[in-house]
């Protein structure tokens, strides 16, 4: 069955497995925490998980139907004798690295051999449908463990894909239970080269821009992602942004890293400068990795791999030095009020959208998260559109958008702790007691919420 592991025309499967002794921190206390009440109601209580080391001849079978497979790109008989003492141990945990594998199977009998495992090991009926994506729902959801020396086996999956993922797969301060293939290949191009073809989402370093009366291919209902620093103001077309997902740019006098994530309807601006002694600008690259849905970046230079969504460094270099990021505020509006708003503003040139037009925000994401989540906080509906801040008491709050805006335009007054939101350009931003910019962006509930999950909720 050498076709039911997908392959990419140049790369090469390779794999290997270094036995460690090493588990995930706390896990034997994973299950001793209940469960929210909703995350029980939508999926059930979760299996018993044992505690410890695995079997010597359970390690040998995750060896033969994981790690070798991979590496041989193949699947015979010693895979599924081996899947099947897997699927017979009764430890929950191995289901995490069953769906490691089976986000890389596109061959239906593999999956469906996969898929059983998964289910015989999580207790589930028979999945019929979207055979990965439920099953690493429900291990999001129930917060299973992750097994013994998950890491390494991990790794061996991931990187006999895609061996530019070898420097980025190393332990630090970032749950790879979590981490998902994203679909596309990693960019690791060097800076500067955003006219550099590459088989993945091209990042724009130093995007040409023009003045706003130039930009005629707009319209002024178009999305656009505005950001204004010491004064320049500059507009980032969606058009654009769906297209490249990470910008490197140069405004106000301040570098920026500007990641997209298409998934969560998120951009965010993170200053790239002003950093701690002897720390090099970071070059934020896509690397083709998911973490519960929302993209994950890292930088070129250091191989540190990002939270998107937080600005931390948390694994390599960076993260030993403990960088965090600064935002600066990102208003997500219409082309017509940005430039409105701000006649002076410049925006990327049309040519940056690499002639397509995608709308994923009212096409493929209309319906739903497209990967796993896990559980989302009920307290919105999950595409619901927040404006997303933390305070100066480092507490993090969402506001609904839709209801800030009335208010906002009532000419009412909204406010928590030190935060008040203020209409900007058709937007939202949020602004310090004293005017100043506070960093935040707009979002999809699930992704702000699963990323700041002890996030207050401003109600009217």
């Amino acid at each position: 069955m050498a076709s039911a592991i997908r392959s990419q025309s140049h790369l090469l499967f390779i794999a290997a497995l270094t036995v460690l002794s090493l588990t995930w921190p706390d896990e034997s206390q994973a299950q001793e925490n209940a469960l929210p009440d909703y995350a029980v109601a939508q999926f059930g209580e979760p299996p018993a998980v044992p505690e410890g080391p695995l079997s010597d001849e359970l390690r040998a079978a995750v060896r033969t139907a994981f790690v070798d497979s991979v590496a041989q790109s193949t699947w015979g008989e010693p895979q599924t004798a081996a899947l099947e003492l897997v699927a017979q141990s009764n430890d929950p945990r191995l289901a995490w690295i069953v769906s490691d594998l089976m986000r890389f199977v596109t061959g239906q009998g593999l999956n469906n051999l996969l898929s059983n495992a998964a289910s015989e090991l999580l207790r589930l009926e028979p999945v019929t449908q979207n055979h990965w994506g439920v099953v690493t729902d429900h291990l999001i959801a129930w917060d299973i463990p992750a097994p013994p020396d998950y890491l390494d086996t991990k790794r061996a999956i991931f990187t006999g894909l895609v061996p530019g993922w070898e420097k980025l797969f190393v332990e630090g301060d970032i749950d790879w239970r979590h981490v998902s293939w994203g679909g596309v290949l990693i960019d690791d191009r060097a800076y500067d080269t955003t006219d550099e073809r590459c088989n993945c989402i091209p990042a724009a370093d130093n995007p040409e821009v023009s003045r706003a009366a130039e930009a005629t291919w707009l319209e002024d209902d178009d999305i656009v992602f505005g950001i204004e620093v010491n004064g320049e103001a500059r507009a980032y077309p969606r058009q654009i942004m769906e297209v490249r997902e990470m910008v490197n740019d140069t405004l106000g006098g301040r570098y920026l890293g500007i990641p997209y994530c298409t998934l969560c309807a998120s951009a965010q601006a993170y200053f790239t400068d002003q950093l701690p002694e002897s720390v090099e600008r970071p070059v934020l690259r896509t690397s083709g990795l998911l973490l519960r849905s929302n993209k994950v970046m890292y930088d070129i230079s250091s191989h540190s791999v990002f939270d998107t969504f937080l600005g931390k460094a948390v694994t390599g270099p960076l993260a030993e030095r403990g960088l965090q990021l600064e935002q600066a505020a990102v208003i997500t509006t219409d082309w017509g009020s940005w430039k409105a708003a701000h006649p002076e503003t410049t925006v990327l040139v049309e040519a940056l959208a690499l002639g397509r037009d995608f709308d994923f925000r009212n096409g493929r994401d209309s319906n739903g998260p497209i990967f796993p989540v896990g559980d989302v906080d009920p307290r919105l509906p999950v595409h619901e559109d927040i404006i997303g801040v933390v305070t100066a008491s480092g507490t993090p709050v969402a506001f609904q958008r839709s209801t800030a805006f009335l208010v906002l335009s009532r000419g009412e007054e909204i406010a928590f702790e030190n935060v008040r939101l203020e209409l900007d350009a058709g937007g939202i931003k949020a602004v310090d007691a004293d005017g100043s910019d506070l960093g935040s962006h707009q979002a999809f509930w699930f992704a702000w919420s699963q990323f700041h999950p002890e996030t207050a909720l401003w109600t009217e």
